[in-house]
């Protein structure tokens, strides 16, 4: 069995977890290896530093680490997207020109889309319609008239 003192765990739980971070995707296990190797510099100077400190030291730095990446990120992020409505279905429908399936009454009907039968809301109209769609609210197309 490895005789490591506890100074000499952290800096491998750190080495590791930077390790682990090459094969992982995106940008997350590196901020608790930093994390870690910092606690485990911070205990080889400091031997008599309680084990409870050091598990609070090592979840602050974490997650002080992960907010201050998450504001670079955010600060720097110059991708602008050629398409930005990408994974944002929802987002895609607007403008969108469909065929009502069942008439709107009481502001209330149906459209096909694919399918599947959405929900619609907007000023009564019938069944066999175009109608657009200009907003959605809660899982439910907002829709006019289009002629």
């Amino acid at each position: 069995m490895l005789d490591l003192t506890v100074w000499q765990w952290w800096l491998a739980i750190g080495f590791l977890l930077l390790i682990a971070e090459l094969a992982a995707p995106g940008v997350f296990l590196i901020w608790f290896g930093l994390a870690a190797l910092i606690v485990g510099t911070a205990v080889w100077l400091v031997p008599a530093l309680p084990w409870p400190l050091q598990a609070v030291a090592f979840a602050v730095l974490s997650f002080a680490f992960a907010l201050y990446y998450r504001h670079l990120r955010a600060k720097y992020n110059t991708e602008a997207s050629d398409q930005p409505l990408l994974n944002k279905k929802l987002a895609q429908m607007v403008g969108q020109v469909h065929v009502l399936h069942s008439a709107i009454e009481n502001g209330r009907g149906k459209v096909k889309i694919g399918d599947a039968l959405w929900s619609v809301s907007g000023p009564d109209l019938s069944a066999g319609e175009r109608v657009k769609v200009v907003a959605i609210n809660d899982m439910v197309l907002e829709v006019e008239a289009h002629s």
